[in-house]
C-alpha cells in the first residue's frame, strides 16, 4: 500500500487506555507541504468511545487523514507462538480483545515467570532499534492494555493499518513511537513527568530545546515544523508532555506519508507490525 497521491492531514495521537478530563487522549493536526508540517489544531478525548466514534468519522476522498499512534499495533511472533495464539493478525487481534485485562496481566507474567533473567519479555523486530517498550509490557507503561483498548477500534471503523489489515485508504493509522525521535534530538534527557514533583525546570528546557530542534528540521526525517508562537508557549508549558507526544508522532506520520510503504521494510512481519521511522537494523 503506497501513500495518498495527494496532501493528507496528518495527525498524531498520544494514546491513554484509560483516558480522564486531567489526562486525555491527546491528537495533534497538521498539513505537510514540501518539507514543512504544520500544527493547525490539537483536540482531547476523555473517553474511549469518543476515540472510537473519530475513528469511524467518514473521510471525503481525497480529504483523508495518515496518523501516527503511540501504542503497539502487534505481538512479537515469539510470544504469540508460546502461547498458542492465533498466527494471523487479524483472529490474534480478536482473540486478545476478548480477554480481560487480568487475564491478559496474569498470562504474562507467568510468560515471564518462566523466563531466564535479562530475558523476561519476548520483544519484536523494531523494539529494540526504536528504543520502544516490548508491547507485552503491562506497567510502567501499560503499553499491552494500550493495544488492547486502541486498537480493536480502529478495525472497527474500518481503518487501514499498512501491513497488517486492509481498510479505507483515506484514513491511514501508523504505529509511531514518540520517544524515538525525541532522543535523536535530546538524547536522553527526560522532558516529561505526570508527577508534579518532577515536573522541573530542567524538564521545561529539555521540551523548549525539543521543540526548537523540531522547529529547525534537525532530525534525520528532513521535516520542519511550523508553530505560532502561541502553539509554540502550549507545548513548552504542558509538563506531562502529552501535547508534545501527539506533535512527535504527528512528525512522523508527516514522514511516512511521503514515503514508498509509508516507510516501512517490504519484509515487515505481518504479525509483528513496524514503529514508523525506526531505521532497519537487518540491513
Amino acid at each position: 500500500m503506497s501513500p495518498p497521491s495527494s496532501s493528507p492531514t496528518v495527525i498524531g495521537v498520544d494514546f491513554s487506555s484509560a483516558p480522564t478530563a486531567r489526562k486525555p487522549i491527546r491528537l495533534a493536526f497538521g498539513r505537510r507541504q514540501g518539507a514543512v508540517v504544520r500544527l493547525e489544531s490539537q483536540r482531547g478525548f476523555t473517553a474511549l468511545a469518543d476515540y472510537a466514534a473519530w475513528l469511524a468519522e467518514p473521510v471525503a476522498p481525497g480529504q483523508g487523514w495518515v496518523g501516527g499512534f503511540d501504542l503497539p499495533f502487534g505481538h512479537s511472533r515469539e510470544l504469540v507462538l508460546a502461547l498458542g495464539w492465533p498466527t494471523a493478525w487479524a483472529p490474534l487481534m480478536a482473540h486478545y480483545a476478548s480477554l480481560s485485562r487480568a487475564e491478559i496481566r496474569d498470562t504474562f507474567a507467568a510468560f515471564c515467570a518462566a523466563r531466564p533473567v535479562g530475558q523476561k519479555f519476548a520483544h519484536r523486530v523494531c523494539d529494540g532499534p526504536a528504543g520502544a517498550s516490548p508491547s507485552m509490557k503491562w506497567v510502567n507503561p501499560p503499553v499491552a492494555f494500550m493495544m488492547h483498548a486502541g486498537v480493536p477500534p480502529m478495525i472497527q471503523a474500518g481503518v487501514s493499518l499498512p501491513g497488517l489489515h486492509p481498510g479505507d485508504p483515506d484514513r491511514v493509522a501508523l504505529e509511531a513511537y514518540p520517544g524515538l525521535l525525541a532522543r535523536e534530538l535530546i538524547g536522553p534527557r527526560s522532558y516529561k513527568s505526570d508527577d508534579k514533583a518532577r515536573q522541573t525546570p530542567e524538564r521545561l528546557i529539555a521540551r523548549k530545546d525539543l521543540i526548537d530542534a523540531l522547529e529547525q528540521g534537525r532530525s534525520r526525517l528532513g521535516l520542519r515544523l511550523k508553530l505560532s508562537h502561541a502553539q509554540r508557549d502550549e507545548l513548552a508549558d504542558d509538563a506531562s508532555g502529552d501535547k508534545l507526544d501527539a506533535v512527535l508522532c504527528m512528525v512522523q506520520a508527516a514522514w511516512a506519508s511521503g514515503q514508498p510503504n509509508f516507510g516501512m521494510p517490504k519484509d515487515v512481519d505481518p504479525l509483528e507490525g513496524w514503529i514508523v521511522s525506526t531505521p532497519d537494523s537487518r540491513r
